[in-house]
């Protein structure tokens, strides 16, 4: 089966600006360290953590928590039935750069660690607007840790981020608050 030339040219793109931004296993310690650290903070406990902490800040509620929390499900549900139908290989495995970081997975697209982190600092900067201008720019900064720790495209980060957000648009209904 052949690939229509517009995605063609999608990945074409994404691998180059991935070529550009990875670091391809020459990350000085410092560095790794900050990159490793940003990176956990959307894997599992990380959002997860998130999420629930939201519970305790000055204006949010459990239902908040809640709310986050299911956002964070069931965009991570859409993004692992994603992954298993896209089978896009990661690229240290197609173009044979070396990962900064171990790899979860074979698949690469989307982003796991982007959505979960989009997810709950989404949710949490609509419940409290005060919040935002600290969560996004962390959110954004964890999916650029993806593509630097050379684990993901640059598409698949900018997918799961969009993932997230659109869970949290079309799950409005369920109000917890």
């Amino acid at each position: 089966m052949t690939t229509p030339p517009l995605l063609a040219r999608l990945d074409a793109r994404d691998r180059a600006l991935y070529s550009r931004l990875a670091l391809n296993g020459a990350l000085e310690r410092r560095s790794r360290v900050w990159w490793l650290t940003l990176t956990h903070l959307g894997g599992v406990w990380g959002s997860i953590l998130l999420a629930i902490g939201s519970a305790f800040v000055p204006g949010g509620s459990v239902g908040l928590a809640w709310r986050a929390l299911l956002v964070l499900g069931v965009s991570h549900a859409v993004v692992q039935i994603i992954k298993r139908r896209a089978v896009r290989e990661r690229p240290n495995k197609r173009l044979s750069w070396e990962a900064c970081i171990a790899v979860p997975d074979p698949f690469s697209f989307p982003s796991g660690h982007a959505c979960a982190i989009m997810a709950v600092a989404y949710v949490i900067s609509m419940a409290l607007p005060m919040m935002a201008w600290v969560l996004l720019p962390l959110a954004m900064l964890v999916g650029a840790s993806r593509v630097v720790l050379g684990v993901h495209y640059p598409g698949d980060v900018l997918v799961g981020q969009s993932l997230a957000i659109a869970t949290a648009h079309l799950l409005p209904l369920i109000a917890l608050r």
